[in-house]
């Protein structure tokens, strides 16, 4: 298993870690994407642990806290050998206050997870998304006296825009504070936004990049070809809620994928995955298996390497011109050596 680090931070963690959306499962948004029960999880945990991927990724409103119960019992005994990343910031009961990243909130929050885990200790703790209403120094001064306390190691942002993120980077600057390591978002082949102004600015700040999603919500599994449809995900949009993927440049960039699966004997997620590993910033990737075959085969992504010339088909197939202003400052980037794309 290769390891990197985690941004600037002292921290060194496999390339892959195991998503825990998955673990329980019930009626809301993030029970929907799978109900694998405790005996499964900890199957699944052992299966990580056999292959050196010890780094486990999850969040308090994963089927509203029973993710973290069953990742705790799946780990137990077991503890010191594992790396756990959990999440706050949405909504985890009825009260104005079971939400958002007040400190209020936050401390309460870690508080629940870390009863969850059976742990007393949090390596890497995520703000899931960005709290306009609280002041960022209250956050980061929050998650500062959790690190303080010994409660968790390290901090990271996830769905945060670029300005957000840069803003918390100063706030922490300024008053001395724990600043965020790594960035956790969307990016894959067929979702590259993320290019535009995120990864400019890990590279510039020296943020890791955590990936969500590496298979563009189920877009990217094999099962959608062009003029076969499994399932019907894409019309779906791969997953609830995900984004929208137009059909001419998903079947085009599976294309590629198809054409580079025949060349080296690989899956196309395999291929989608090791493609990730090529980015800049990016240190991890977070897979997700709803059963251990998905689990395998995902695993199977790392231990070769895709060719330059690969690497250079795939990005010309997922290629799409960017949002306004990146357009215009890719005719710039002789100026601009951190520019991407």
């Amino acid at each position: 298993m290769e390891h990197r680090q985690l941004g600037r931070s002292g921290l060194k963690v496999p390339v892959l870690s195991f998503g825990t959306a998955t673990f329980g499962g019930g009626d809301e948004f993030f029970d929907k994407w799978g109900a694998v029960d405790a005996k499964a999880a900890v199957r699944q945990v052992d299966l990580c642990l056999d292959h050196g991927l010890n780094f486990f990724d999850t969040a308090d409103v994963y089927s509203n806290g029973a993710a973290e119960r069953i990742l705790g019992e799946a780990l137990k005994g077991r503890r010191h050998q594992a790396l756990i990343s959990t999440k706050a910031t949405f909504e985890m009961g009825p009260g104005p206050n079971d939400k958002g990243s007040s400190r209020h909130h936050l401390i309460r929050a870690c508080e629940a997870s870390l009863k969850r885990l059976g742990t007393d200790y949090i390596d890497l703790y995520f703000m899931h998304g960005f709290d306009a209403l609280t002041p960022v120094e209250e956050t980061l001064r929050a998650l500062d006296d959790l690190i303080t306390a010994g409660k968790i190691g390290y901090i990271g942002c996830s769905n945060f825009s670029g300005w957000h993120v840069m803003k918390a980077l100063a706030t922490s600057e300024k008053y001395g504070l724990a600043r965020y390591v790594v960035y956790q978002g969307y990016y894959s082949l067929i979702g590259r936004d993320y290019e535009e102004e995120l990864m400019p600015l890990c590279i510039d700040q020296g943020v890791g990049t955590m990936v969500w999603s590496p298979l563009g919500w189920g877009r990217l599994t094999g099962k959608i070809r062009r003029g076969r449809n499994e399932s019907g995900r894409i019309k779906q949009g791969g997953a609830e809620g995900g984004p929208i993927v137009a059909d001419d440049y998903l079947f085009q960039v599976v294309d590629a994928l198809d054409a580079v699966a025949e060349e080296t004997g690989k899956t196309i997620p395999q291929i989608a995955l090791n493609w990730l590993l090529t980015r800049p910033t990016v240190c991890n990737i977070v897979i997700g298996a709803r059963n251990e075959e998905q689990l395998k085969q995902n695993l199977g992504a790392l231990g070769w390497s895709l060719t330059e010339e690969q690497i250079k088909r795939l990005d010309a197939a997922s290629e799409q011109v960017p949002a306004y202003p990146y357009w215009h400052q890719r005719d710039f980037q002789e100026r601009n050596p951190r520019a991407v794309g």
